[in-house]
């Protein structure tokens, strides 16, 4: 790791008047830096800003600090939010883990983290070598010819899912956007990862209300159980009426460069019955536009496979 200057500033207009690179949990950022991946010569320590709280009343908001543990357990939070929490890291991580850091957390690729290797997003123009090389565990969704890096995060799949969007506060004022619109593909500048303008933090979390969410879930498929990203994952919040899906939220994970929403998906349910065939035909049109590469072909299919799994466990009780 190399020197750098470490301040914390009290407030965030003093955070936001200052150079720097933000520091809350530091799972991500201090990781990078010890692979100099990440080089800041000023590190804000924004922990004592007044960016916390939880609050169910009518939706979800939470502020950019809070722990992933404390959203994770409590009451109120929409279950597909919990669960692809509890399924993220481990529990020393999700304590010491900022919902608005998860967010901005940099892909696990591992050429991306070897600074000894050439790679798009750390060096722009320097070429993505996963493309022909290690890439199992790389996008077959979202990519281009500079870059197939899978997001890392879980929530953000969840958060997507289910319209959340970021308050991103600068010195000049506040706007509120659209996690879905929030994250860029790579394209050709897969440098810029996402519309974070200079200057600006994300200081909350909104998700609007909706009542039925509370009837979703989030499935994780992954080489081991504990402390793993995913291969594969899908985020859905279903409304069932009478045999008959009335609406749908459905978003993946682990097979794209960003979180991935799957309207498609979603428009196919719409009025379908609530049946495991009726559900494979929906997920059929998942993987449409698809790009695998050389080690992982099985991608297209398992998301297929996760987004049914995940409406079964949504619907076993109602099926029986």
């Amino acid at each position: 790791m190399r020197p750098f200057e470490l301040t914390a500033p009290s407030t965030v207009e003093d955070a936001l008047g200052s150079a720097g690179t933000f520091l809350a949990g530091g799972t991500t950022l201090v990781d990078l830096m010890k692979l100099d991946v990440l080089t800041p010569q000023r590190v804000l320590d924004i922990n004592e800003l007044p960016l916390r709280g939880i609050d169910a009343a009518d939706g979800l908001r939470f502020g950019a600090l809070e722990r992933m543990a404390d959203i994770a357990t409590h009451p109120g939070v929409y279950p597909a939010i919990s669960k692809a929490l509890l399924l993220s890291a481990s529990q020393q991580l999700r304590n010491m883990a900022s919902i608005g850091g998860n967010l901005m957390q940099r892909t696990r690729c591992s050429y991306f983290r070897d600074v000894t290797m050439p790679c798009n997003r750390r060096v722009p123009g320097s070429g993505c070598p996963a493309i022909e090389g290690a890439n199992r565990m790389h996008a077959v969704l979202g990519t281009s010819e500079t870059c197939v890096a899978t997001h890392a995060s879980d929530v953000a799949v969840a958060l997507v899912a289910l319209d959340a969007e970021v308050v991103l506060t600068s010195a000049v004022g506040v706007r509120t956007v659209a996690l879905n619109d929030f994250y860029r593909v790579p394209g050709s500048t897969p440098e810029v990862e996402n519309d974070l303008r200079d200057g600006e933090l994300i200081t909350e979390v909104h998700v609007p209300r909706l009542d039925w969410a509370a009837n979703s879930t989030y499935v994780k498929v992954r080489d081991r159980q504990s402390y793993e990203f995913a291969l594969c994952s899908a985020a859905v919040a279903l409304d069932v009426q009478d045999g008959r899906v009335v609406d749908a939220r459905v978003a993946a994970g682990g097979v794209a460069t960003v979180p991935w929403r799957l309207t498609a998906v979603e428009a196919a349910l719409r009025g379908a019955p609530a049946t495991e065939a009726a559900f494979a035909n929906a997920a059929a049109v998942a993987a449409e536009g698809a790009r695998p590469l050389s080690a992982n072909g099985f991608k297209p299919l398992l998301l297929k496979r996760t987004i049914v799994r995940a409406l079964l466990e949504l619907t076993e009780g109602k099926r029986r």
